[in-house]
């Protein structure tokens, strides 16, 4: 599938604004602007394994398209949400446990990079990722 393979983050826009929004301190935000991540992406059908590795921390997520699931980010602030497929497009719809709030998220291939989408109290990120 188009999302396949192994991404590593080439660059961001607006995203220690975004992490601030979200609540992030501001070393956690200094880190984490600098972390290297790299995204392993595999889809079987409806079924998807993202393994994320970065400077501080390795994670292995199992989600199901539509399904709703939990995830804790890099800071600690626990979700829960779902994935869903539209246009070629993942789209993924997160509620925060701490305070209710939402947090969208689009991936998408633009090119040939990964274009990450965070929105979440009306400020907008994106980090893009080339093959690697």
């Amino acid at each position: 599938m188009a999302f396949d393979g192994t991404w590593k983050v080439d660059r961001s826009e607006n995203y220690e604004k975004f992490m601030e929004v979200m609540g992030v301190n501001i070393v956690k935000r200094k880190l984490g602007a600098h972390d290297n991540l790299k995204v392993i992406i595999q889809q079987d059908g409806n079924n998807f394994t993202v393994k994320e590795s970065s400077t501080f921390r390795n994670i292995e997520i199992k989600f199901t398209l539509a399904q709703p699931f939990e995830y804790s980010l890099a800071d600690g602030t626990e979700l829960n949400g779902a994935w869903f497929l539209q246009d070629n497009q993942l789209l993924g719809t997160f509620t925060r446990k701490d305070n209710g709030k939402v947090l969208q998220t689009t991936r998408q291939i633009i090119g040939d990079e990964l274009v990450q989408t965070y929105e979440y109290e009306g400020t907008e990120s994106k980090r893009i990722f080339k093959r690697g």
